[in-house]
């Protein structure tokens, strides 16, 4: 084949476009166009050469195509929390380090800023200097809802496309929301406490390091529960539900010890992941291993309570299939004019004690 280069040549090379492979398989640039767009005449000679060369170089047309012909570079800025500060956001890092693997033969620059989890100024500085940059996408998980609403506006009105997840903001349309159905995994978790338990009692709703009133997506969770209990005529069940901005501050452990000690307490529901594992090292604690605790997400320190049994359940949110996905879905947007699923909604993975080495276990990836 005129012109050939070596297969390794091509695996390194960022880019692969209609003139490399015109040189492979010793045709012009115009017929690898017509058969690569199925326009116009190619003999059949060249039809065999260009095909074969394409075998040759593994082409995909899903993911060379936006390149070739073009030597468009697309930036794309992820906002998430910094994930030193919660091992949720650290699974939420692998995710992106996984979409930068997987598009950076591409030309696609994909650039991370972390904002402080627990100050919203953080949060604004970092969106300023998004916008300041001004990239060609944005992924962002818009935890602080207030804050998030404008900034979202201005992509909008600057006409730069974004996906959300974890936290889904209704009043803006974005390429996409990925994450789970909040409202419904509140409802999940409320059917989880009520299995098997009396009909009267307490049932805690704890909000804990994360500011409610300023995070819709606790809301929908807490809204999902109270609903639940409300539709079943559960009139003998009381819900309490405390928002501990801060669980290193003594007057918030005391709140929380205040309400574990309550005799008539039946069961806990914490809506953030990395507050269930200290809620549950407070019960171990004062030895009430007989309240139902339910939370979130796989984190190591929340796999140890369930196993020990003090947590019975966690709804797995898979912070880093949601942020690989955010980033997937606007990249194939940016070159392939691939319009995503307006909802892209995850399924509600609950894990027990019981099936907990088989879900991590299983050849199933749950990336």
């Amino acid at each position: 084949m005129s012109g050939k280069l070596s297969n390794k040549f091509y695996m390194e090379k960022k880019n692969i476009r209609i003139k490399d492979i015109a040189q492979l398989a010793g045709v012009s640039s115009g017929t690898v166009d017509r058969v690569l767009h199925n326009r116009g005449k190619v003999s059949e000679e060249a039809l065999r050469k260009v095909l074969q060369t394409l075998k040759e170089i593994d082409y995909k047309p899903n993911l060379i195509a936006r390149t070739l012909g073009t030597k468009k570079t697309f930036r794309i800025a992820v906002l998430i929390p910094d994930p030193s500060q919660d091992e949720y956001w650290a699974q939420s890092e692998v995710g992106i380090k996984q979409a930068i693997n997987d598009w950076h033969q591409y030309d696609v620059q994909i650039k991370t800023y972390f904002f402080d989890l627990y100050h919203k100024d953080s949060f604004l500085r970092v969106t300023h200097a998004v916008l300041q940059a001004r990239p060609d996408g944005i992924v962002i998980a818009p935890i602080f809802y207030h804050e998030a609403l404008p900034f979202l506006q201005q992509c909008q009105s600057y006409k730069i496309p974004f996906t959300i997840f974890n936290t889904d903001i209704r009043e803006v349309r974005p390429l996409s929301f990925i994450g789970q159905n909040l409202y419904e995994s509140g409802r999940v978790a409320a059917e989880l406490m009520c299995l098997g338990h009396q009909k009267t009692g307490t049932l805690a709703v704890l909000h804990i390091n994360e500011d409610s009133v300023n995070s819709i997506h606790l809301l929908d969770k807490q809204r999902g529960f109270q609903q639940y209990i409300k539709e079943k005529d559960l009139t003998g069940v009381k819900i309490k539900v405390l928002n501990i901005k801060d669980s290193e501050n003594g007057k918030e452990v005391k709140r929380i010890l205040e309400l574990l000690e309550d005799e008539t307490l039946q069961g806990v529901y914490v809506t953030t992941s990395k507050g269930v594992s200290f809620i549950a090292a407070l019960l171990q604690k004062l030895n009430r291993v007989d309240l139902r605790l339910i939370g979130y997400d796989l984190l190591p320190e929340n796999i140890k309570y369930l196993e020990a049994g003090t947590i019975r359940f966690l709804i797995n949110q898979n912070a880093k299939h949601q942020t690989f996905l955010g980033i997937q879905q606007l990249a194939n947007y940016l070159f392939l004019r691939k319009e995503p699923l307006a909802h892209n909604f995850l399924p509600l993975e609950i894990i027990t004690r019981e099936n907990l080495c088989s879900y991590l276990r299983s050849a199933v990836p749950h990336f």
